[in-house]
């Protein structure tokens, strides 16, 4: 045989033993990374840090311009309803009506004259018309300057505190300029900012109250105004509350508090996992389930609430505390796929090097 034939020999061998052995299924299973779903919101009540504010908070203007000729109150004043708070040199408008009142008094005594003669048939009606309608407009420019001179004194609207003065006596001013601005009295509003997924639990808010520091051990019950329909910059939704109750052992304005909210019992609760836990497919957020009899996953679609800063997803629909979720890999498996869970790292070998 030469060397031809040996080599012919030694392929033939090859190709059959290739054909014996056949391929390998591939029974490894994979490890994977998972974590235990955990309760985010709380079913009974939250608490968020708030601030008492001015239930009414107002910026006072004259309603006519001119220079001011006195501030009447300082600022941290207590004023009364109808007081006088600040005036505008009323020279002009005194003036100014002074001549009006003399126009009037003509205009109201030929009115007089021509009436009687009309209604004695010795003035024609066309006549009666024009005094008539001359009457009509001086007085409504009688009125409007009695109303200005009237609207050279600013008075207090209702009872409260002065907050800031704007403008000091002997600088002009323009109508409708601010310039005082005061706080009412009685009870405060309360204002508290929650997040997104309290916000959209709000109707099963049940009741609402405060604490503060200066009076410990005492709640202060809370009545709700509203909520804001749209999140500020740090995606939290604004709620307003009035304080129920009046009396001199009240929280003030600029005074901190911690407001509790109160849950309806029976609630659902949200939960939270890692954001790493989440994907998309088909438009929804998923999570891979790890079922613990069988070691295998299975993809659940969920509800996302909000996204925490420290890369933690909260959940209000889906998947419950206690289930068992991959926190790594979510694209690299497929459903119904046997997993073998990887340990938790231990607290004490955070860097996995034990």
């Amino acid at each position: 045989m030469n060397m031809r034939h040996y080599l012919i020999a030694a392929a033939l061998l090859l190709l059959v033993a290739g054909c014996k052995e056949g391929p390998k299924a591939d029974t490894s299973v994979r490890s994977v990374k998972a974590d235990t779903v955990k309760v985010y919101g709380q079913v009974g009540s939250a608490t968020f840090p708030g601030k008492v504010v001015a239930a009414s908070d107002i910026s006072l203007a004259f309603r006519v311009s001119g220079p001011i000729l006195g501030m009447n109150v300082d600022v941290g004043s207590r004023v009364r309803k109808g007081q006088l708070l600040a005036q505008i040199d009323p020279r002009d408008y005194e003036v100014q009506l002074a001549a009006t009142a003399a126009e009037y008094d003509q205009i109201e005594k030929d009115y007089g004259r021509i009436k009687s003669l009309y209604e004695k048939g010795s003035a024609t009606p066309s006549e009666y018309d024009k005094i008539r309608y001359g009457f009509q407009q001086i007085s409504a420019k009688y009125d409007a300057h009695k109303n200005a001179l009237r609207d050279t004194k600013l008075l207090a609207p209702s009872d409260g505190y002065i907050q800031k003065r704007l403008f000091q006596p002997g600088e002009t001013v323009s109508a409708g300029m601010p310039v005082i601005s005061m706080i009412s009295t009685g009870s405060g509003d309360v204002e508290t900012n929650i997040p997104l997924s309290d916000y959209i639990r709000r109707d099963d808010f049940d009741s609402f109250y405060c604490t503060v520091d200066i009076y410990p051990g005492k709640k202060f019950p809370l009545e709700l105004i509203g909520i804001t329909r749209k999140a500020n910059l740090n995606q939290l939704y604004t709620m307003r509350f009035r304080l129920a109750g009046e009396g001199i052992d009240m929280p003030g304005p600029g005074m901190s508090t911690m407001v509790t909210i109160t849950y309806k019992t029976g609630t659902v609760q949200t939960v939270s996992m890692p954001l790493t836990s989440v994907f998309e497919s088909d438009g929804r957020s998923m999570v891979w389930v790890v079922d613990p009899a069988s070691s295998t996953v299975s993809a659940r679609p969920v509800t996302l609430s909000q996204i925490l800063t420290d890369g933690t997803a909260v959940v209000s629909e889906g998947v419950s505390a206690g289930d068992i979720v991959l926190a790594a890999g979510v694209h690299s498996v497929k459903e119904g796929e046997k997993v073998k869970l990887l340990p938790p790292v231990s607290p004490t070998n955070v860097g996995g090097m034990l």
